[in-house]
């Protein structure tokens, strides 16, 4: 089942191919979202060289920034699948399996994953795991991302501001997901080193 923004539902199996429903009533436009929060920015070892800097800055210039990204499981494996606001400053509509957010200043991976879960999704009291940082940059952000991974049936509380619905999937419909659709560059970096891993 489809969990839409400002609803809570206890998720079922859904279907890649069932038609993802459109709660949107805001303006279509890609303004930075909490422009003032302040920002560390980092160089390609992970080290702190500004801090405190606003968050627009850091999007304008594209300075490398700290992410939290979190795969939601399902105790029955699934993966649960966001698709972004249509208005959303980075990757626009775009389908995110590793939800997440940017590290505010002096703030830890792991209190960001939490928060932004719960601001996210309403997800609140897991257990984060760490799983592997890694360092992805393209013309649109620059980040050195942590993975973590937690285990979270619902229901979910999608916020309306960030997420336009979600869905649980399991990991074959996921891998087809990612050659086929428009899916964030940096989640799908995670994501793969997820499944890389599970491999091994």
């Amino acid at each position: 089942m489809t969990v839409l923004a400002g609803h809570f539902q206890a998720p079922a199996r859904p279907s890649l191919h069932r038609r993802w429903a459109t709660r949107c009533n805001m303006a279509d436009t890609h303004a930075v979202q909490r422009p003032e929060e302040l920002v560390d920015v980092v160089d390609e070892r992970n080290v702190v060289v500004r801090r405190e800097v606003p968050r627009r800055v850091v999007r304008q210039d594209n300075l490398l920034h700290r992410c939290s990204f979190v795969l939601v499981f399902h105790s029955n494996g699934e993966l649960f699948v966001q698709r972004r606001v249509s208005f959303k400053e980075t990757y626009p509509s775009h389908y995110d399996p590793a939800p997440g957010g940017v590290v505010g200043s002096g703030e830890t991976y792991e209190a960001n994953a939490k928060r932004e879960v719960e601001e996210e999704m309403g997800i609140r009291g897991v257990e984060m795991e760490a799983l592997f940082d890694f360092l992805y940059q393209d013309e649109v952000t620059r980040v050195w991302g942590r993975t973590f991974k937690c285990v979270y049936d619902g229901p979910f509380v999608l916020q309306e501001s960030e997420v336009e619905s979600g869905q649980f999937m399991d990991l074959n419909q996921v891998k087809k997901l990612l050659q086929e659709e428009k899916v964030c560059p940096d989640s799908k970096v995670a994501v793969r080193k997820y499944l890389e891993q599970l491999d091994a």
